[in-house]
C-alpha cells in the first residue's frame, strides 16, 4: 500500500511509518513538525514566514488584532495547497486530528476535499484534543481529566483556549465533516477511547506504536544518586499538572539532598529532549492521564520509571498485576510519597524498569501495531 500520514504531534506517526515500512509499504508524512519539537516529516507545512521573521510576526499580530485572521494558520494552509500535486495516488490517508493541517477550519475542509479527490480513502486518529473528547471532559464526569484545572477555576480559560477551540462552531463543523468522510475512527490510548465510547462513537482502539528496535533498553544502575527528570512544555504545563511535580521536587530536594539529582528542562526539541533524560532513572510525565501518552511509552521502553497515567482502567484493560509505571495523581503529597518510596527502595526502580520494557515489547511493538492499523483500514473499506 501507499500511505499518507497527515500531521505529527508526538512521533506516533513516525513510529507507525517505521512499522509500515518494515511490512513492505510506502509511507509519507506531511506536517509542521509541531513547532519547537521539530519532529521529522517528509513534506513540511511549517509557517516559516510568520514564525521566524520578526517583521512578519509584527504584521501577523496587527492583522489578527484588526481582523481576527491568523496569518500563520493561513500560511500553513497555503503551503499544504502547494504540495497537493505531490500528494496523489495514495491507497490510504490518515489524519492525526481533524485539525491536522492546523489552518482555518473552512480552509481545512476545502483542502481535505482536494486531497480526497486524488486519493482513495481516509481515517481519523483520535490521539489528543478533539471535539468529542473536550465535550465529554467538560461534563466533569471523570474523577479528573486534562480540563480539571479549568473546571476548578474558569479564570484559566485563556490558558485552555487550544482545547476549548474544539467546542467552537467552526471546529465542531470540521470534526463532523472529517468524521463523515472517514472510513474509521481510531483511538491511541484509553484517555481517548473511554470518552469516545461514552459519547456514543464506534472506534477501533490501537495502542501507540513504539519502535523497540530503535529504542534500546538500559537497565538502571544507581551508583550514587537517583536521577529524576522533568521536561516542561509551557504550552501544556497546566494540562499535564506540572505544578504538582514541581512542588513535589521541592520537598524531595530538601528531604533527600544527598540522594537525588534533579534535571529540569523547558521547551526543547524532541531530539535533545530524549538525550537529556538518558541519564535519568525516574521521569515525571503527567498527572491527569489514565493511560500513557507517547513520551511516557518511549521512556518506559528505555527502562525509565515513569510517573504518568496508570489508572485502574489501564491496569484492568491490560491485566497488569505489578506496576509498569507509577500512577501519578494530581496531589503533591501522593507524588512525594511515591518518589520517597523509590529513593528508599532502589531495587524497585530496577523491577519496574524491567516490567516496563516487557510491557512495551508485548503491547506496543511498532510492527505488530502497524499490522493492526493495516487490518483496521482494510476492514473499513
Amino acid at each position: 500500500m501507499k500511505i499518507l500520514l497527515v500531521g505529527e504531534y508526538s512521533r506516533l506517526h513516525n513510529s507507525l511509518k517505521e512499522g509500515l515500512i518494515a511490512l513492505g509499504h510506502e509511507v509519507t508524512i506531511i506536517g509542521s513538525g509541531d513547532d519547537f519539537k521539530k519532529y521529522n516529516v517528509d513534506y513540511t507545512v511549517f509557517p516559516k514566514i510568520f514564525k521566524n521573521n520578526g517583521i512578519a510576526r509584527f504584521i501577523k499580530k496587527g492583522v489578527y488584532r484588526i481582523t481576527g485572521i491568523n496569518l500563520e494558520m493561513t500560511e500553513q494552509g497555503i503551503r499544504f495547497y502547494k504540495l497537493l500535486p505531490k500528494l496523489k495516488g495514495y491507497d490510504h490517508i490518515q489524519l492525526i486530528n481533524s485539525d491536522a493541517l492546523e489552518t482555518h477550519p473552512k480552509l481545512s475542509i476545502f483542502l481535505y476535499k482536494k486531497l480526497l479527490k486524488q486519493n482513495t480513502q481516509m481515517s481519523l486518529l483520535v490521539c489528543g484534543d478533539e471535539t468529542p473528547i473536550i465535550d465529554y471532559n467538560l461534563k466533569g464526569e471523570l474523577k479528573y481529566s486534562i480540563l480539571s484545572p479549568y473546571l476548578e477555576d474558569k479564570k484559566l480559560k485563556r490558558l485552555f483556549q487550544y482545547s476549548l477551540k474544539y467546542t467552537q462552531h467552526n471546529y465542531r463543523e470540521l470534526f463532523e465533516w472529517v468524521k463523515a468522510q472517514a472510513t474509521v475512527l481510531i483511538t491511541s490510548d484509553l484517555d481517548y477511547e473511554l470518552p469516545m465510547n461514552r459519547m456514543g462513537y464506534t472506534t477501533h482502539f490501537i495502542p501507540n506504536p513504539i519502535n523497540i528496535d530503535k529504542i534500546k533498553y538500559n537497565q538502571p544502575e544507581i551508583h550514587d544518586k537517583v536521577v529524576i527528570f522533568l521536561g516542561i512544555n509551557r504550552l501544556s504545563y497546566i494540562k499535564k499538572g506540572i505544578r504538582f511535580f514541581e512542588e513535589a521536587l521541592e520537598v524531595i530536594k530538601d528531604k533527600y539532598s544527598n540522594k537525588v539529582e534533579i534535571i529540569i528542562t523547558e521547551n526543547v526539541p524532541y531530539a535533545k529532549y530524549i538525550q537529556l533524560y538518558d541519564r535519568a532513572h525516574i521521569l515525571l510525565d503527567q498527572v491527569y492521564g489514565y493511560d500513557q501518552g507517547y513520551n511516557a511509552l518511549e521512556a518506559m521502553a528505555k527502562g525509565k520509571v515513569v510517573f504518568t497515567g496508570a489508572e485502574t482502567e489501564f491496569t484492568g484493560y491490560y491485566n497488569i498485576a505489578n506496576p509498569v509505571a507509577v500512577n501519578a495523581l494530581p496531589n503533591t503529597q501522593a507524588i512525594v510519597k511515591e518518589l520517597s518510596y523509590l529513593i528508599e527502595n532502589q531495587t524497585e526502580i530496577t523491577a519496574i524498569s524491567k516490567r516496563a520494557r516487557i510491557f512495551i515489547e508485548n503491547e506496543h511493538n511498532y510492527i505488530k501495531i502497524a499490522q493492526k492499523y493495516l487490518d483496521t483500514w482494510k476492514k473499513s473499506t
